[in-house]
């Protein structure tokens, strides 16, 4: 059975340009709301408080949300990949069980790590540079944006992502607008002392609640739309778990490794920083989620045209695929050179924004305009390892997205830090999301190559 008349002409027929835009800017707006109304709302009305310890304690807490993103993305990338391939196959049967596997088993493995972190918080709260001062305000976050609200939170992406590979992006980032509207009110309201006072614990409670509600949205939807909808979460689709499971955590690996060395990486950063004082950890947990301002808007394209490359791959338009490719990553790359403009120029400025201390504002300025240069390298990187994931070849995403996080990572942290202490530590990504981006355009050039050949 085909997919649905509106749905083909957007994979098949609709001007590049314009699919690539329907695609993108809602999937943009949903990282975008990700990245301001949750992760910066949080770090901005914690900061509010001036109290350092406080500022570290959401951004140590912050490394185990990503555990929860590299769950999320295993069966999120993967299911949305393998849907979109088998809409480009006019599969509608197999492309609705993929999207109810996807779902019950993220939900499973969703559960199990909210349960395994309330086992141990403790050891990795403390493995993500939590030190004295910060662990207990870090443990308050982390219980309600965890435990409680981490199923939630990773239902919601991977909703999100099964939505936009149908074509329903516009619906997905209503569903992730929503919850983060509501997480920017509820903020202020559970953590200044003028109102409840509950500090980092606050920000956690509002996170919680708001990505309940945004996936309950989600939900909503999808049983509203169910009869012309490719997403089905019927649980007898269960039954043919063997079938399509194998390919949904093939292709969604390179994915979930990625999040988990980010954690590896991003932890030992953290680590090797809670050896100065708190001012520097404070100054890195505020430049981390500046950094994400072009990471979330990279992700965003990335997302967008996930369900264009993976349908025309499999639909065998390899022209039509080439152009969208094309256009993400020059939007990406764009956007990115911008952010480094504004970063040099704006940055005390822009640390300013979240604390008033000195001392932090002065270490986040320098460790800004180092970290800023890694982001051109970043906008490249990311839609070329989504173009690998579209095309299921697993070999070329895992090496890249190995690259990015992990190999490099903990050798030159030693290196760096013993050459020059602190500092050292910030130059760390600028260096490996190099290494990574020669290597993604190595097999980018090796893919052209191929398709010239199988052409001709």
């Amino acid at each position: 059975m085909d997919p649905s008349p509106d749905k083909t002409y957007l994979f098949e027929q609709m001007p590049v340009p314009q699919a690539v835009q329907r695609q993108i800017l809602p999937s943009i707006a949903s990282q975008m709301v990700l990245l301001l109304l949750y992760n910066l709302a949080d770090t901005y009305f914690v900061g509010l408080l001036n109290a350092p310890p406080q500022t570290a304690a959401v951004s140590v807490a912050y490394t185990v949300t990503v555990l929860m993103t590299a769950i999320a993305n295993l069966f999120a990338v993967g299911g949305a990949s393998c849907m979109a391939r088998a809409m480009g196959r006019h599969d509608k049967t197999s492309a609705q069980r993929i999207a109810a596997i996807s779902f019950w088993w993220c939900l499973l493995a969703a559960v199990l790590f909210s349960g395994g972190f309330a086992l141990f918080a403790s050891p990795l709260l403390r493995l993500c540079g939590a030190t004295a001062e910060t662990y207990a305000p870090a443990l308050r976050y982390a219980r309600w944006v965890v435990i409680w609200g981490g199923p939630c939170a990773i239902a919601n992406i991977l909703l999100a992502n099964l939505m936009r590979a149908e074509g329903s992006a516009a619906l997905a980032s209503a569903g992730v607008s929503l919850g983060g509207v509501i997480n920017i009110v509820l903020d202020p309201f559970f953590v200044l002392p003028q109102f409840l006072g509950l500090g980092a614990q606050g920000a956690g409670l509002a996170t919680a609640v708001s990505n309940g509600i945004g996936t309950l949205f989600l939900l909503a939807c999808i049983f509203r739309r169910r009869s012309g909808s490719m997403i089905s979460l019927r649980p007898r689709s269960l039954r043919h778990t063997s079938r399509y499971i194998g390919g949904i955590l093939k292709i969604g690996f390179p994915s979930c490794v990625q999040y988990l060395l980010t954690v590896v990486a991003v932890g030992a950063l953290m680590k090797f920083m809670s050896a100065y004082d708190t001012d520097a950890v404070a100054a890195l947990g505020i430049v981390k989620k500046l950094d994400m301002l072009p990471l979330y808007f990279s992700i965003g394209v990335s997302g967008g045209i996930l369900p264009l490359l993976a349908y025309n791959y499999a639909s065998g338009n390899q022209t039509r695929r080439h152009q969208v490719f094309k256009l993400g990553c020059s939007v990406s790359a764009a956007f990115s050179l911008l952010c480094v403009l504004l970063y040099e120029l704006l940055a005390p400025a822009l640390v300013g924004l979240f604390i008033d201390s000195p001392a932090t504002i002065s270490y986040g300025a320098a460790f800004l305009r180092i970290m800023v240069l890694a982001m051109p390298m970043m906008a490249v990187c990311y839609p070329m390892i989504t173009q690998f994931q579209a095309m299921g070849r697993v070999k070329e995403s895992l090496v890249c997205s190995v690259l990015r996080k992990g190999v490099l990572d903990i050798p030159l942290l030693f290196l760096l830090d013993t050459c020059i202490p602190m500092y050292g530590c910030t130059m760390v990504q600028p260096i490996v999301d190099c290494i990574s981006m020669m290597a993604a355009l190595w097999f980018y050039r090796r893919i052209l190559r191929a398709d010239k050949n199988s052409l001709s």
